[in-house]
């Protein structure tokens, strides 16, 4: 395990914020086990696991359709008689021997390189995707469900600081909003199956999240780039005038976020997922990482390409999480701290 997240995973069990008991002895299915932001979430179970006796010890159903990557991703802890890889497509019908005390939905393709090259693709894990997963919670009665859902969901939300139920518009017709608006469809069914079923789904909706998995090779969001660029001694390349401002927060925060709202989130609920202290704009955030970086980086703005879809014009300022607070969760990593942590953490490999 990476140093990086070794010591989040150390601190997050130390901090008190998540009640492991709860989790001991129980059977955990993950979608999208291997991607960002849900194998930060497998790390903890396996941190907890390591540290505890067979009999205690979570079981982990990771469900992916790659069992190379999920090698890649979690090497020898893959053979660990706790860890299941389950491969399936997500949009098919889930079929699992025994238990499933919790399901965690994170299976999905954020990045906007492929909302305008595999649009449908991108809706699958989010439409027929929630609905197999939401079946499966029904079928064994399981005592938690979680849906990773999305700040998009907000649209053109113009207020000052965003709550869960501020909305603005979102035009279904434009080929971008097949992330957006297949995730506010999922968040409709989990409140949908919660209603008539009885099904405890809780939402999050995480900002943009940063942390020690991401995919500097395939992920082109903003902060993915300038910390490739940072990593591999490039300059930080810009492809706007910078202004633009985000909502950031480490993946450590995050993860323990998600896990919070799993247990003690209000069913057909959503909470927003962000650092409160965490807005930035991408011009800074650039300055912020050429800081970081080793060598002599510099901030570079090119022209972005024709043609390119991924960058939406929806915007939200910043996401109030005074009511993912009330549940007992803050969080502990300033921007500079995680991007410090993010970059060494890549740096180590």
């Amino acid at each position: 395990m990476n140093p990086i997240i070794s010591e989040d995973m150390k601190e997050i069990l130390e901090s008190g914020i998540i009640d492991f008991e709860r989790l001991r002895g129980k059977t955990v299915l993950i979608t999208g086990a291997y991607g960002m932001l849900a194998s930060y979430l497998v790390f903890m179970m396996i941190y907890f696991n390591e540290q505890s006796g067979e009999e205690d010890r979570i079981q982990i159903i990771a469900l992916g359709r790659n069992r190379d990557k999920m090698k890649a991703r979690f090497d020898r802890y893959i053979e660990r008689d706790y860890f299941r890889f389950l491969q399936r497509d997500v949009t098919g019908k889930i079929e699992v021997d025994g238990p499933v005390d919790f399901i965690i939905h994170a299976a999905s393709h954020a990045s906007p390189k492929h909302y305008g090259t595999n649009p449908v693709g991108v809706m699958g894990p989010n439409l027929l995707g929630t609905i197999q997963t939401l079946e499966l919670a029904r079928e064994k009665k399981s005592q938690g469900y979680l849906f990773f859902s999305s700040g998009e969901v907000y649209g053109a939300c113009q207020v000052p600081l965003v709550g869960e139920h501020d909305f603005g518009p979102y035009d279904p017709t434009n080929l971008r909003s097949c992330y957006g608006e297949s995730k506010r469809a999922g968040e409709t069914l989990c409140v949908s199956y919660a209603h008539q079923y009885g099904v405890p789904a809780k939402i999050v909706r995480p900002s943009h999240t940063y942390g020690p998995t991401m995919d500097l090779q395939g992920d082109d969001r903003v902060f993915a780039s300038f910390v490739a660029d940072a990593v591999y001694g490039r300059d930080i390349v810009m492809k706007s005038d910078g202004t633009a401002t985000r909502n950031f927060i480490y993946l450590a925060d995050a993860a323990c976020a998600y896990l919070k709202v799993l247990l003690d989130g209000e069913p057909g609920e959503a909470y927003n997922v962000t650092n409160p202290e965490g807005r930035c704009s991408v011009g800074d955030l650039a300055r912020l990482v050429t800081r970081l970086a080793p060598g002599d980086a510099k901030v570079r703005i090119e022209a972005e390409d024709a043609g390119y879809v991924g960058r939406g014009k929806n915007v939200y300022t910043m996401l109030d999480t005074s009511k993912i607070s009330k549940l007992g969760w803050h969080c502990r990593y300033s921007l500079e701290e995680g991007f410090e942590r993010t970059i060494r953490s890549f740096l180590n490999n």
